[in-house]
Protein backbone atom coordinates (compact mmCIF):
# COMPACT_ATOMS: atom_id res chain seq x y z
CA UNK A 1 0.00 0.00 0.00
CA UNK A 2 1.63 3.30 -0.79
CA UNK A 3 1.13 6.39 1.38
CA UNK A 4 1.76 9.96 0.55
CA UNK A 5 3.62 12.17 2.52
CA UNK A 6 2.47 16.14 2.14
CA UNK A 7 4.66 18.49 3.16
CA UNK A 8 3.81 22.52 3.59
CA UNK A 9 6.10 24.89 1.65
CA UNK A 10 5.72 28.50 2.52
CA UNK A 11 4.21 30.61 -0.03
CA UNK A 12 6.14 34.13 -0.64
CA UNK A 13 4.12 37.20 -0.15
CA UNK A 14 5.30 38.03 -3.68
CA UNK A 15 3.39 34.94 -5.11
CA UNK A 16 0.30 35.55 -3.16
CA UNK A 17 0.06 39.06 -4.13
CA UNK A 18 0.77 37.94 -7.70
CA UNK A 19 -1.60 35.50 -7.58
CA UNK A 20 -4.66 37.28 -5.70
CA UNK A 21 -4.10 40.50 -8.68
CA UNK A 22 -4.22 37.71 -11.21
CA UNK A 23 -7.75 36.20 -9.85
CA UNK A 24 -9.00 39.65 -9.59
CA UNK A 25 -8.12 40.74 -13.16
CA UNK A 26 -6.06 43.43 -11.88
CA UNK A 27 -2.68 44.59 -13.52
CA UNK A 28 0.16 44.83 -10.50
CA UNK A 29 2.17 48.48 -10.07
CA UNK A 30 4.61 48.27 -7.77
CA UNK A 31 5.53 51.65 -6.76
CA UNK A 32 8.74 52.32 -5.38
CA UNK A 33 9.05 56.46 -3.81
CA UNK A 34 11.85 58.18 -2.82
CA UNK A 35 11.09 60.58 -0.26
CA UNK A 36 12.12 62.67 2.45
CA UNK A 37 9.61 63.15 5.54
CA UNK A 38 10.68 66.20 5.89
CA UNK A 39 10.17 67.30 2.00
CA UNK A 40 6.86 69.53 1.22
CA UNK A 41 6.57 68.51 -2.16
CA UNK A 42 6.76 64.93 -0.92
CA UNK A 43 3.39 65.14 0.94
CA UNK A 44 2.10 66.49 -2.26
CA UNK A 45 3.22 64.09 -4.69
CA UNK A 46 2.20 61.23 -2.12
CA UNK A 47 -1.46 63.25 -1.99
CA UNK A 48 -1.71 63.15 -5.75
CA UNK A 49 -0.97 59.23 -6.13
CA UNK A 50 -3.69 58.50 -3.17
CA UNK A 51 -6.35 60.65 -5.97
CA UNK A 52 -4.89 58.24 -8.93
CA UNK A 53 -4.41 55.54 -7.06
CA UNK A 54 -8.11 56.00 -6.05
CA UNK A 55 -9.46 56.72 -9.58
CA UNK A 56 -7.80 53.43 -10.87
CA UNK A 57 -8.07 50.59 -7.85
CA UNK A 58 -10.55 48.76 -10.04
CA UNK A 59 -8.21 48.61 -12.68
CA UNK A 60 -4.37 47.93 -11.17
CA UNK A 61 -3.50 46.23 -7.91
CA UNK A 62 -0.29 48.75 -6.12
CA UNK A 63 1.70 47.69 -4.19
CA UNK A 64 3.65 50.63 -2.48
CA UNK A 65 6.81 50.73 -0.91
CA UNK A 66 8.73 54.04 0.59
CA UNK A 67 12.44 54.57 0.55
CA UNK A 68 14.48 57.02 2.19
CA UNK A 69 16.42 60.35 0.92
CA UNK A 70 17.74 62.95 3.25
CA UNK A 71 17.82 66.67 1.98
CA UNK A 72 20.46 67.45 4.52
CA UNK A 73 22.39 64.54 5.90
CA UNK A 74 23.86 67.26 8.69
CA UNK A 75 20.68 68.47 9.64
CA UNK A 76 20.80 68.92 13.71
CA UNK A 77 18.76 65.85 15.50
CA UNK A 78 17.92 68.27 18.13
CA UNK A 79 15.74 70.57 16.16
CA UNK A 80 16.20 74.33 14.59
CA UNK A 81 13.21 76.94 14.49
CA UNK A 82 11.46 75.75 11.07
CA UNK A 83 11.17 79.48 9.74
CA UNK A 84 14.66 80.40 11.07
CA UNK A 85 16.00 78.05 9.05
CA UNK A 86 14.40 78.26 6.20
CA UNK A 87 15.47 81.98 6.49
CA UNK A 88 18.84 80.66 7.16
CA UNK A 89 19.00 78.43 3.95
CA UNK A 90 17.20 80.57 1.51
CA UNK A 91 17.41 84.20 2.60
CA UNK A 92 14.59 86.53 0.96
CA UNK A 93 13.33 84.25 -0.83
CA UNK A 94 12.33 82.18 2.27
CA UNK A 95 9.11 84.02 2.78
CA UNK A 96 8.11 83.78 -1.48
CA UNK A 97 8.37 79.85 -0.88
CA UNK A 98 6.40 79.22 2.18
CA UNK A 99 3.75 81.76 0.55
CA UNK A 100 3.92 79.07 -2.95
CA UNK A 101 3.55 75.93 -0.50
CA UNK A 102 0.80 77.60 1.46
CA UNK A 103 -1.07 77.23 -1.61
CA UNK A 104 0.35 74.31 -3.37
CA UNK A 105 -1.02 72.23 -0.21
CA UNK A 106 -4.71 74.23 -0.45
CA UNK A 107 -4.85 73.10 -3.75
CA UNK A 108 -4.81 69.05 -2.05
CA UNK A 109 -7.04 70.24 0.59
CA UNK A 110 -4.77 71.19 3.92
CA UNK A 111 -3.25 73.85 5.46
CA UNK A 112 0.84 74.67 5.52
CA UNK A 113 2.15 75.22 8.88
CA UNK A 114 5.68 76.40 9.17
CA UNK A 115 5.17 76.37 12.93
CA UNK A 116 7.78 74.04 14.94
CA UNK A 117 11.37 72.51 14.87
CA UNK A 118 12.71 71.32 11.96
CA UNK A 119 15.74 68.97 12.10
CA UNK A 120 17.18 65.33 11.32
CA UNK A 121 14.86 63.13 9.38
CA UNK A 122 16.74 59.99 10.21
CA UNK A 123 14.85 58.40 12.58
CA UNK A 124 11.51 58.89 11.25
CA UNK A 125 12.99 56.66 8.09
CA UNK A 126 14.28 53.96 10.53
CA UNK A 127 10.59 53.98 11.67
CA UNK A 128 8.86 53.87 8.11
CA UNK A 129 11.85 50.45 7.14
CA UNK A 130 10.09 49.00 10.78
CA UNK A 131 6.51 49.44 9.76
CA UNK A 132 7.19 48.10 6.22
CA UNK A 133 8.37 45.23 7.95
CA UNK A 134 4.15 44.64 9.25
CA UNK A 135 3.09 45.59 5.77
CA UNK A 136 3.40 47.79 3.12
CA UNK A 137 0.03 49.38 4.21
CA UNK A 138 0.46 50.15 7.79
CA UNK A 139 4.15 51.83 6.02
CA UNK A 140 2.20 53.76 3.69
CA UNK A 141 -0.05 54.91 6.63
CA UNK A 142 2.53 56.23 8.72
CA UNK A 143 4.25 58.41 6.13
CA UNK A 144 0.78 59.55 5.79
CA UNK A 145 0.88 60.19 9.87
CA UNK A 146 4.27 62.00 9.58
CA UNK A 147 3.63 64.35 6.89
CA UNK A 148 0.33 65.43 8.61
CA UNK A 149 2.42 65.94 12.17
CA UNK A 150 5.48 67.93 10.47
CA UNK A 151 3.56 69.72 7.80
CA UNK A 152 0.18 70.63 9.20
CA UNK A 153 0.53 70.53 12.94
CA UNK A 154 3.76 72.10 14.22
CA UNK A 155 5.35 68.51 14.94
CA UNK A 156 8.69 67.80 14.91
CA UNK A 157 9.99 64.86 12.91
CA UNK A 158 12.72 64.18 14.92
CA UNK A 159 10.13 64.09 18.42
CA UNK A 160 10.39 60.71 19.73
CA UNK A 161 6.92 60.84 21.19
CA UNK A 162 5.49 62.16 18.17
CA UNK A 163 6.77 59.44 15.84
CA UNK A 164 5.63 57.09 18.89
CA UNK A 165 2.17 58.64 18.66
CA UNK A 166 2.30 58.17 14.63
CA UNK A 167 2.95 54.46 15.11
CA UNK A 168 0.46 53.75 17.51
CA UNK A 169 -2.07 55.49 14.82
CA UNK A 170 -1.59 53.35 12.38
CA UNK A 171 -1.31 49.96 14.17
CA UNK A 172 2.58 49.77 13.88
CA UNK A 173 3.63 47.42 17.43
CA UNK A 174 6.66 47.60 19.04
CA UNK A 175 7.69 51.67 18.00
CA UNK A 176 8.56 52.58 21.10
CA UNK A 177 11.10 49.48 21.70
CA UNK A 178 12.38 49.73 18.61
CA UNK A 179 13.68 53.57 18.44
CA UNK A 180 15.02 52.83 21.87
CA UNK A 181 18.16 51.15 20.17
CA UNK A 182 19.55 54.05 17.27
CA UNK A 183 21.19 51.18 15.36
CA UNK A 184 17.48 49.49 14.83
CA UNK A 185 17.42 50.06 11.10
CA UNK A 186 20.07 51.92 10.88
CA UNK A 187 21.97 49.63 8.11
CA UNK A 188 18.75 49.03 6.65
CA UNK A 189 18.05 52.57 6.02
CA UNK A 190 21.61 53.19 4.75
CA UNK A 191 21.35 50.54 2.28
CA UNK A 192 17.89 51.90 0.78
CA UNK A 193 19.85 55.12 0.28
CA UNK A 194 22.69 53.73 -1.66
CA UNK A 195 20.33 51.32 -3.60
CA UNK A 196 17.22 54.34 -3.85
CA UNK A 197 18.98 56.99 -3.90
CA UNK A 198 22.39 57.54 -4.69
CA UNK A 199 21.61 57.75 -8.43
CA UNK A 200 18.88 60.77 -7.49
CA UNK A 201 18.91 64.82 -7.00
CA UNK A 202 15.54 65.53 -5.81
CA UNK A 203 12.56 63.79 -3.82
CA UNK A 204 9.97 62.69 -4.33
CA UNK A 205 11.13 60.00 -6.84
CA UNK A 206 8.71 57.75 -8.11
CA UNK A 207 9.25 54.18 -9.63
CA UNK A 208 6.85 52.26 -10.86
CA UNK A 209 7.64 48.59 -11.92
CA UNK A 210 11.34 48.75 -11.42
CA UNK A 211 11.15 50.57 -14.71
CA UNK A 212 9.31 53.94 -15.35
CA UNK A 213 10.06 56.99 -13.38
CA UNK A 214 8.68 60.32 -12.34
CA UNK A 215 9.55 63.01 -10.54
CA UNK A 216 8.59 65.93 -8.46
CA UNK A 217 4.88 66.20 -6.83
CA UNK A 218 3.01 64.97 -10.14
CA UNK A 219 -0.66 65.64 -10.89
CA UNK A 220 -2.53 62.85 -10.58
CA UNK A 221 -3.58 62.64 -14.26
CA UNK A 222 0.16 62.07 -14.78
CA UNK A 223 0.34 59.40 -12.25
CA UNK A 224 -3.00 56.98 -14.42
CA UNK A 225 -0.74 58.20 -17.63
CA UNK A 226 2.46 56.19 -16.23
CA UNK A 227 -0.17 53.78 -14.47
CA UNK A 228 -1.12 53.08 -17.86
CA UNK A 229 2.72 52.64 -19.34
CA UNK A 230 3.74 50.79 -16.56
CA UNK A 231 1.09 47.86 -16.35
CA UNK A 232 2.87 46.56 -19.81
CA UNK A 233 5.90 45.73 -17.27
CA UNK A 234 6.15 43.02 -15.61
CA UNK A 235 7.10 43.65 -12.03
Amino acid sequence: MLSLSLQKFPISPRFLHRSMAINSGKKIIRIDISSDTVCPWCFVGKKNLDKATALTNDQYDFKIRWHPFLLNPSAPKEGVNKKDYYRNKFGPRSEQMISRMSEVFKGVGLEYNMSGLTGSSLDSHRLLYFAGQQGLDKQNDLAEELFLGYFTQGRYIGDREFLIEAARKVGVEGAADFLENPNNGLKEVNEELQQYSSNISGVPHFVLNGKYQLSGGQPPESFIQAFQAASNITP
